[in-house]
C-alpha cells in the first residue's frame, strides 16, 4: 500500500510541502486528541465555494435556486462517499481500534467528512488555487454528469417544453396581487392552462419567483391529469 504521501500526490495529483497536514486530516477522532475535525470544517467551505464558483461559470442562465439545487448535490454527503472511495481514502484513514474493528475505514459519514478534511489540508499546504484544482479533478465526473439533469431546466422552461409537446396552448401568468413595502414586496401570481381548465397560484419576493412557483405547481397538477 502507498503512504499517503505517495498516495496523495499519485492518486489525487497533489504533492504535500507539510506531510503533517495530510496527516492530520487522515486522523479520525477516535484514533487521537489531534485530528481532523478543525480541517473538516474548513474543507466543507472551500468546496462549497468552488462549487458554487464552478457552477456559476458552468451555467451561466441558472437562477438562484436551480445553482443552490445543484451545488446542493456536489456538495451533498453521498457525493463524498462516492469520490472518497474512487480515490481509496479509506484505506489511509488512522481511526482508533474500536472504529476500525467496526468497519469504519468504510462508513460513509467517516469518508465523508475525511475528504472534507484532506480539501482543507491542501488549502493549507498550498493555497485556494490548489484547492480548486483538487476539487474540480474530484468532482469533475459529477459535474459533468449534471449537464443532462432536468433541474437546469427552471419550471417555466419545462411546463412551456411539456405543454409544446403536447400540442396545448402555452401558459398565462398574471401578477394578482402585490404587497408589502418597496423593499419588502410579495408577489402573487396566477398561472392559467386553458387546456387543462386550471390555475395554480405562487408566491415570492419577485415576479419571476412567484412564476417560478406557480410553474412547478402546474406541472404537479398537469402530470395529475395524464
Amino acid at each position: 500500500m502507498k503512504e499517503p504521501a505517495g498516495w496523495a500526490k499519485g492518486t489525487l495529483g497533489y504533492p504535500f510541502q507539510d506531510a503533517r497536514l495530510l496527516g492530520l486530516a487522515l486522523t479520525h477522532r477516535s484514533a487521537a486528541t489531534a485530528h481532523n475535525e478543525r480541517l473538516e470544517f474548513l474543507g466543507d467551505a472551500v468546496l462549497g465555494m468552488v462549487a458554487a464558483e464552478v457552477l456559476y461559470a458552468t451555467y451561466p442562465s441558472a437562477d438562484e435556486g436551480t445553482l443552490s439545487r445543484l451545488r446542493a448535490r456536489l456538495v451533498r454527503r453521498e457525493t463524498l462517499e462516492e469520490v472518497a472511495r474512487s480515490v481509496d481514502l479509506g484505506r489511509h484513514l488512522q481511526l482508533g481500534s474500536g472504529e476500525s474493528r467496526s468497519g469504519g475505514h468504510q462508513r460513509g459519514s467517516i469518508l465523508a467528512n475525511a475528504l472534507e478534511a484532506v480539501i482543507g489540508a491542501v488549502f493549507l499546504d498550498g493555497g485556494m488555487t490548489a484547492a480548486r484544482e483538487l476539487v474540480v479533478r474530484l468532482l469533475s465526473s459529477h459535474l459533468a454528469g449534471l449537464a443532462v439533469d432536468e433541474d437546469l431546466r427552471d419550471p417555466k422552461t419545462r411546463l412551456q417544453e411539456l405543454l409544446q409537446g403536447q400540442g396545448q396552448a402555452l401558459p398565462v401568468y398574471t401578477v394578482e396581487q402585490v404587497s408589502g413595502s418597496a423593499h419588502d414586496q410579495l408577489f402573487e401570481v396566477a398561472c392559467r392552462l386553458e387546456a387543462l381548465g386550471l390555475t395554480v397560484r405562487g408566491k415570492g419576493s419577485s415576479r419571476r419567483i412567484a412564476e417560478q412557483q406557480a410553474a412547478e405547481r402546474a406541472l404537479r397538477e398537469a402530470d395529475q391529469h395524464d
